[in-house]
């Protein structure tokens, strides 16, 4: 088995180290296989050029598996129309396209307008580790972790939660699943749940993979293999 993991453009790719490690060490391989790969996340300007740039990956890769988390739950069904038909994709705490539109705006309104608040004049936003209160980030990240994680944590244009990206018609209907994090994204988990896609909530917060990434693995894994057996 191949995976792509598509990570969240407002962390560092650094965030995603022990998961993809995990992913690596668990997913089943053939002879000469990369068995796990992050998709680059640095400098995004829009979603279209995210999805372009990690559908090139996944295109070399041809992965039997994609994995979203948060942000990138908006471009995973349009990398997998483009480049990798047939891959399951797991939501991972993600968000998802709006349900019935062409195309899908890369923040709900509300957000869109507290991220607009924390942007400079030039239209970068801060490091996300500088949105939260200090609590609520070391309630997120391990405190071994988070020295790295504020280092590494880039600064993204304003721009690109205000670009859109192509909804592929009929995505939801693809084999897909979802891993929720806490209730975070309960109206995603609703839509999951109404989709009759394989389904797991677990304790924990939205980066919950950097404190078990062992278990995050088995829990994607899982709901990948239930995907292929799960009726549409």
């Amino acid at each position: 088995m191949s995976v792509v993991l598509l990570p969240s453009p407002l962390l560092p790719s650094s965030a995603y180290t022990g998961l993809l490690e995990a992913l690596a060490g668990a997913a089943p391989t053939t002879d000469g296989a990369r068995p796990a790969v992050l998709a680059d996340p640095s400098g995004p300007t829009t979603g279209g050029e995210l999805v372009e740039r990690w559908s090139a990956v996944a295109r070399d890769l041809r992965p039997d598996l994609i994995v979203a988390h948060s942000n990138a739950g908006y471009l995973a069904p349009a990398v997998r129309a483009r480049a990798a038909p047939g891959a399951v994709v797991v939501h991972v705490d993600a968000a998802l396209p709006p349900a019935g539109r062409r195309r899908a705006a890369l923040a709900p309104a509300g957000f869109r307008d507290f991220a607009a608040s924390l942007a400079d004049d030039t239209g970068l936003l801060p490091p996300w580790t500088d949105w939260w209160p200090r609590a609520t980030l070391e309630a997120l990240v391990p405190g071994e972790v988070l020295p790295a994680l504020e280092r590494d944590c880039p600064r993204v244009p304003l721009g690109y939660l205000d670009s859109t990206v192509d909804v592929p018609d009929g995505w939801a209907a693809e084999p897909t699943a979802y891993l929720a994090f806490g209730d975070t994204y309960a109206d995603e988990v609703a839509f999951a749940g109404a989709q009759g896609w394989p389904l797991l909530t677990r304790e924990g917060g939205h980066l919950q993979f950097l404190w078990t990434p062992d278990r995050v693995a088995a829990d994607v894994l899982a709901l990948e293999r239930r995907s292929r057996v799960a009726p549409r």
